[in-house]
């Protein structure tokens, strides 16, 4: 089958090129701009937006200073209280830290909480410096506005990762529509759309492309005879066995019941007979065992090219390649036709 998803507009959505770079960026690379702004604006050395585990983020040792920095964030649990620690050595419990007393000598501590969308905590803001500070409302102010903007930043992102979401399903529901649920091939009108782009881009490249129009011989007897399912099952094997002839890039679908179309862009009627002929040998090799009977199965090819129909729309081509078909079918099973301009018995 073989059709990019382009084809038929399937790609992802297109979205302006702020949402495009919203989307690209990852949310490390975010979350790291929220860390520059706060180091910036209370003049601190360092500043983390805690999920509830820093160490081993920056990929430096744990004897370098921002990972010394992270594990003495890290022995700080999530917490919705505000916590503004201005002197580290001063503190009855902190001071005699080893973070604190020895290197690398951390004397000053924030953390403010992260909430949600849900409005449950998520994560903590953290700010350290090796001096003491006096962090007075006005500040407190300024870091409950960086707190904002940091839960706004994990809201867009849950929108964006849910529109991706939607995107894909929504990609998934249109590639199903246009696909045989049995056979996985192009449906009669993927197909038909199919030959019409290969048509145009053909064209406008100056290059052939053939139509092949395929019918399987017995199908019609053996359900008949044998029931639906087992027809299905010998249907789909006899499809992988003829993709297994075509090259990746060229469309099979299913134009109605037991007949298919391919479409072969770039390939001239002579190219067209030799790929119509591999399909044939190939499917003529490969019997069916039916009730501990070998059957041979059979298809009729009838074919169609630009480079001999020059200047034809896709429904002209499409019934060249079924008259054919028809005048294979005159001939016996088992035979491709190649439609040729002015040919007698093109007609139907």
């Amino acid at each position: 089958m073989s059709l990019n998803s382009t084809d038929f507009g399937l790609t992802t959505l297109q979205v302006n090129s702020g949402f495009s770079k919203i989307l690209a960026e990852k949310f490390e690379a975010k979350i790291a701009r929220f860390e520059r702004v706060g180091m910036g604006l209370f003049s601190v050395a360092n500043c983390f937006v805690s999920f509830g585990r820093v160490t081993g983020r920056s990929g430096l040792t744990e004897h370098s200073i921002t990972e010394m920095e992270a594990a003495f964030s890290d022995e700080f649990p999530l917490s919705e209280e505000i916590v503004v620690i201005s002197d580290l050595s001063a503190h009855h419990e902190f001071a005699q830290h080893r973070f604190v007393s020895g290197v690398p000598s951390i004397r000053f501590f924030v953390s403010f909480p992260v909430y949600g969308q849900d409005g449950k905590l998520v994560a903590c803001l953290r700010l350290l410096d090796y001096k003491p500070h006096i962090f007075d409302d006005e500040q407190r102010l300024l870091l409950a506005d960086l707190a904002v903007l940091v839960e706004r930043e994990l809201a867009l992102s849950a929108v964006c990762q849910n529109q991706v979401e939607l995107m894909k399903q929504n990609r998934r529901l249109k590639r199903d529509t246009l696909v045989d649920p049995l056979l996985g091939t192009w449906n009669k009108p993927a197909i038909v759309r199919s030959l019409r782009l290969e048509m145009e881009r053909c064209a406008k490249a100056g290059k052939p492309m053939s139509l092949l129009f395929l019918l399987a011989d017995q199908i019609t007897e053996l359900r008949a005879k044998h029931g639906t399912v087992l027809a299905d099952q010998i249907l789909v094997r006899m499809v992988s066995r003829i993709r297994s002839c075509i090259r990746p890039f060229d469309a099979l679908g299913r134009f109605d019941n037991d007949q298919f179309l391919i479409v072969l862009p770039g390939a001239s009627h002579l190219v067209a007979m030799a790929v119509a002929e591999r399909i044939r040998l190939t499917i003529k090799m490969h019997s069916e065992w039916i009730e501990n009977a070998g059957i041979s199965l059979t298809v009729c090819i009838g074919l169609a090219s630009t480079d001999v129909h020059r200047d034809e729309d896709p429904e002209i081509l499409i019934s060249l390649a079924e008259k054919a078909l028809l005048s294979a079918k005159r001939a016996g099973n088992n035979t491709v036709v190649q439609a040729m301009p002015g040919q007698p018995d093109m007609m139907i």
